[in-house]
């Protein structure tokens, strides 16, 4: 398990943090598998805590101040480093004066049109399951091992896993198949207990 965090700011012209407060909400769109998944936040640096045990792509609307609209950014949850940031360009609108003095604290706003670098930084820290409820054993099967299990494979063997899910896919089970971008994403805990078993020996049958 993983204990995680996320805050939004804005940089300046010499790549320094300061508060987004050009930002009047910003609701992080959650994985559905999390309860309550959209959670809005009204504070700089719009904060959120959680913990699980995988990364997904975060989807994430920030609102600019005085009703100047909504911006949509992706944020790439992952568990690769124990922090690390990720810059998005926005574009926002001169005629509103207050997000306008709120934006000229991070550097000069131009005459036509002004665009401003939001970062999403994360902060990763191990987190150890305590209760029944973020267990993560299904079907006789540990996740968190299957899960590194997977992380062991080549490239040969990972063509295996996706085969075996595919070839097993129903309604039930949360899976992406997202071509452009070469990714596979698969939710352990959506996969039936015949199908985690079979996956569980054949990880253990290429790591060993």
């Amino acid at each position: 398990m993983r204990k995680w965090s996320i805050e939004i700011v804005l940089l300046n012209e010499e790549g320094n943090e300061v508060p987004a407060t050009i930002f009047d909400k910003v609701i992080y769109h959650l994985h559905p598998t999390f309860a309550n998944p959209n959670r809005t936040f009204t504070e700089v640096p719009f904060k959120i805590e959680e913990q699980g045990w995988g990364g997904f792509p975060l989807d994430i609307s920030v609102v600019l101040l005085e009703k100047a609209g909504e911006r949509k950014i992706t944020h790439d949850l992952n568990f690769l480093q124990e922090t690390y940031q990720v810059d998005h360009v926005i574009q926002i609108p001169l005629n509103k004066p207050v997000l306008i003095a709120e934006s000229a604290k991070s550097g000069p706003v131009e005459d036509t049109s002004t665009k401003r670098k939001a970062t999403t930084a994360s902060e990763v820290k191990p987190k150890k399951a305590k209760t029944a409820s973020t267990s993560t054993i299904k079907g006789n099967v540990d996740l968190e091992k299957l899960a590194f299990g997977l992380t062991k494979l080549n490239e040969d063997d990972l063509v295996g896993v996706v085969q075996m899910v595919t070839d097993n896919r129903s309604d039930e089970m949360n899976v992406t198949n997202n071509l452009e971008d070469g990714e596979f994403i698969i939710d352990l805990y959506s996969l039936p207990d015949g199908l985690l078993k079979s996956l569980w020996d054949y990880v253990k049958k290429n790591t060993d």
